[in-house]
């Protein structure tokens, strides 16, 4: 399994850009790779990507989202990801977002870009562009700010 992590502060309100992120069909505005992203339901995904000329197709779920603090989600065919993202209030007008993905890599193409960290750099030039995008338009294009709580795991927590 291969984890990547990544952060970055932005110049704009918590809600703000918590906000943005969860219009998750507009991620291939700023993902590279990301070709489409059409969402089914509060809970599910399917994403469309191509890197470095393999294209991929997969289903996700978010397992858990609370507004203003975190998005969790885990592929539910194709691909083997799962990921979170945190959003920390750094003060009034700007935040800090945190990106943790753990991905399968399948096939020599993406066993060499783990090795190489392209997945790395692809991920920090990914969030220097919704960086741009929230920062250049001022506002977000959109908002879902319902609740999808954890299940509990083992333990019952």
């Amino acid at each position: 399994m291969g984890t990547v992590r990544s952060e970055i502060d932005v110049n704009a309100p918590i809600s703000t850009v918590y906000n943005q992120w969860t219009q998750f069909e507009s991620f291939p505005r700023f993902m590279g790779g990301v070709d489409e992203v059409v969402q089914h339901g509060d809970h599910d995904t399917h994403w469309t990507v191509k890197i470095a000329g393999v294209e991929r197709e997969f289903d996700a779920t978010i397992t858990e989202q609370t507004p203003d603090e975190r998005i969790a989600w885990k592929s539910t065919d194709g691909e083997t990801h799962a990921g979170v993202v945190t959003f920390h209030r750094l003060d009034d007008e700007s935040t800090r977002i945190r990106l943790e993905i753990e991905w399968k890599p399948q096939g020599f193409v993406e066993k060499a870009g783990e090795v190489l960290q392209i997945d790395d750099i692809q991920i920090d030039r990914d969030l220097e562009d919704f960086k741009h995008l929230i920062e250049s338009n001022g506002s977000e294009s959109g908002a879902w700010r319902g609740e999808i709580p954890r299940e509990p795991d083992a333990t019952g927590r």
